[in-house]
């Protein structure tokens, strides 16, 4: 056994970020793999703005309809046994948000959740997936233990955003029925990495552009680590890299042995 370093990063576009620190953090932070969410960009696109990372196998799912929308990647120095994208589903499988892999002790499955939108417009959706990503990993979970990494577009509770009462029931990302939808996958059998280890400690993973958030860390923890409960004993260790800049989100990553 090992401990292997896991790092998930939305970097709001890969190929604007590969012109920054990205490399360089990239290397830095020297991850067993690692899990990318909006790279904005078709297999193509993103194979070509990782080409420097060649050490690591690529896996990309992109939007199907809308270029330069939604996307994620995964990059693992162990080949997986098995990729899978997206859930099966049609309605959830257009905007290339999940990708699943297959390795000896586990599953990773990297997800960039679907935020509800301006005026909570998509809210009803967002329900409607989140049900159907539990269902997803449940499935998985009758074969091998979980791991599930992303921007997951929720604080779940107030120590997750810097102004947890104005935003309550008004901004997307802290509805009462997304809160309900992470508590369901916390009841379900996974444990939140990151509290697992630190739960006073505040630390946020996305600010706003506007209004010079980051600088002020006027911020939201909508980034992590979830694990099922039968890894729990492995754990090492789990990050918020917030010094690493980039994208309006900062890279996670967890520390498990396997």
């Amino acid at each position: 056994m090992s401990v292997k370093h896991l790092v998930s990063w939305n970097v709001n576009g890969i190929r604007a970020i590969i012109k920054k620190d990205f490399l360089k953090d990239v290397k830095t932070m020297a991850p067993d793999v690692l899990c990318l969410q909006e790279t904005k960009a078709q297999p193509e696109e993103a194979k070509i703005a990782l080409t420097l990372l060649s050490d690591y196998h690529l896996f990309t799912n992109s939007s199907k309809e809308r270029k330069g929308y939604s996307g994620t990647a995964i990059l693992s120095k162990t080949e997986p046994i098995e990729v899978s994208y997206d859930m099966g589903i049609e309605e959830h499988d257009q905007e290339g948000r999940v990708i699943t892999a297959e390795f000896e002790c586990f599953y990773l499955v990297t997800v960039y959740t679907p935020n509800s939108g301006e005026g909570m417009k998509r809210l009803p959706y967002r329900e409607t997936w989140d049900e159907a990503f539990l269902a997803h990993l449940q499935a998985l979970e009758t074969k091998k233990p979980v791991i599930i990494c992303g921007d997951l577009n929720v604080a779940h509770q107030e120590i997750d955003l810097a102004r947890p009462k104005p935003n309550y029931n008004k901004a997307s990302g802290y509805t009462q029925q997304e809160i309900d939808g992470f508590t369901n996958l916390l009841n379900a059998g996974y444990i939140d990495s990151f509290r697992h280890f630190y739960p006073e400690e505040v630390k946020y993973s996305w600010w706003n552009y506007k209004y010079n958030a980051r600088a002020r860390n006027v911020g939201w923890r909508i980034d992590y680590f979830i694990v099922s409960e039968a890894l729990k004993s492995k754990l090492k260790e789990a990050h918020i890299y917030n010094e690493y800049l980039g994208s309006d989100h900062c890279p996670v990553g967890l520390k498990i042995e396997l």
